[in-house]
């Protein structure tokens, strides 16, 4: 109830697109797109509206948003039960509906327009490493860096595909990269300027830091080894191990000569048995959908979309364009490419059906939309393994996915 009226607050859809109209203006202003994450736990009466609010196209498109949902309600959906919608307020339950059409409705509309997500609440502060400075509630925009109220995360991402020698990731190279960014984004925590004081203040009591990867698929191409084999998935563990390890010897070494993060006493890495230690986490895996570009290598541990397209260029020309860890894989297999092979490659993205093509090789330069939902998955949880915050994954489907697919793929996740 607005105080001092006879209204009510018209909820929190509403309020969105308030948000969403605000970015847009600030878009227009500075020229970068402007972008929010909006969570709403499961409880919430709001919720059926809240997860309907993009039915039409276009709108609150400077919004992705979540729900927040529990283990208490992902074991309501497979049991089929009742869930209690509760005013936040009070605490009063004012309806009650089946847990399993909420979810059926929130995977419907993921896989009509791509929202909502969903965030995992209990899952992500079972791993909090700060649980006495509060509860994880949210997220960031893409979802791999869970984040207390008024905190903020400084994220870095390694080019593994620059890390590749001698038919093998080169370890000692990769080493130095990790201790040198683990270095480098703890200055960023220092030097940063940020936009209120609650927020310097948090950032600073848990100096969380976020060192991921990219061209995590350049690197298996260049390797020989298929994204969706088990010797990738292998690869991925192994090398998220490595760096997370390194990252934390390089966080003691910090806190040696720098101090332990102020929020250490009572923390995870104090129970973990560390004396000291600079940084309340270490690694984060981002979609690096700019800066992998600069780096000209591929997006985070994505597959490649598309192994090769057309670029326009002066005059309205249209050339193929084909990366160059392709173009050798192609060559190697004694493929002709004198005969329209990349033109044929680029109309239509994936060597799949192209009978030239050695099925070795097809199956070395398998694309996004050839994987199946749990080969995507089960990619994501082998980086998860080792990364300290969360992973930023996409899960392409085919044209010919259903309803069924979207929630198959949320329960397994």
């Amino acid at each position: 109830v607005v105080a001092t009226t006879t209204g009510r607050a018209a909820g929190p859809v509403a309020l969105m697109k308030i948000v969403n109209e605000a970015s847009e203006m600030l878009q227009q202003a500075g020229g970068r797109r402007s972008g929010n994450m909006v969570i709403m736990h499961v409880t919430h009466p709001d919720i059926l509206e809240f997860i309907t609010c993009k039915e039409d196209e276009g709108v609150l498109n400077h919004i992705n948003f979540s729900l927040g949902v529990t283990d208490k309600f992902m074991k309501a959906v497979k049991r089929d039960k009742n869930w209690d919608l509760v005013n936040p307020r009070n605490g009063q339950v004012v309806n009650t509906v089946a847990a399993r059409s909420i979810f059926e409705l929130a995977a419907s509309y993921a896989w009509k327009n791509g929202d909502p997500g969903m965030i995992f609440l209990d899952r992500i502060n079972r791993d909090n490493p700060t649980p006495h400075a509060g509860v994880l509630e949210a997220v960031n925009l893409c979802g791999e860096q869970p984040l207390l109220s008024y905190e903020a995360c400084n994220l870095g991402s390694i080019n593994l595909a620059a890390h590749v020698r001698d038919n093998d990731l080169d370890w000692k190279k990769i080493t130095e990269t990790v201790q040198i960014g683990t270095r480098l984004l703890d200055n960023v925590v220092t030097v940063c300027k940020y936009p209120l004081k609650q927020v310097d203040k948090v950032v600073k009591s848990n100096r969380k830091i976020g060192l991921g990867v990219m061209g995590w698929a350049d690197v298996l191409i260049k390797l020989g080894i298929p994204y969706n084999s088990k010797q990738a998935l292998a690869l991925a563990e192994k090398t998220m191990k490595f760096i997370n390890d390194v990252a934390r010897e390089q966080s003691v070494k910090l806190a040696e000569t720098k101090g332990s993060f102020p929020n250490f006493d009572g923390s995870l890495w104090q129970k973990r048995g560390y004396k000291k230690f600079r940084n309340a986490t270490l690694t984060t895996i981002a979609p690096t959908g700019s800066i992998s570009m600069v780096a000209n290598c591929s997006y985070g541990i994505e597959p490649l979309f598309a192994l090769a397209f057309y670029k326009e260029v002066m005059g309205g020309v249209r050339l193929p364009e084909i990366n160059n860890d392709l173009l050798n894989v192609l060559k190697q297999s004694g493929a002709d490419l004198s005969n329209g092979l990349v033109d044929q490659i680029a109309a239509q993205g994936t060597v799949r059906g192209i009978k030239e093509i050695p099925e070795a090789v097809k199956k070395l330069l398998v694309t996004a939309h050839e994987l199946e939902p749990e080969e995507h998955i089960k990619m994501q949880a082998a980086f998860q393994k080792y990364t300290d915050n969360a992973v930023s994954k996409t899960i392409n489907m085919r044209s010919d996915f259903r309803v069924d697919d979207v929630a198959k793929a949320l329960i397994l996740a």
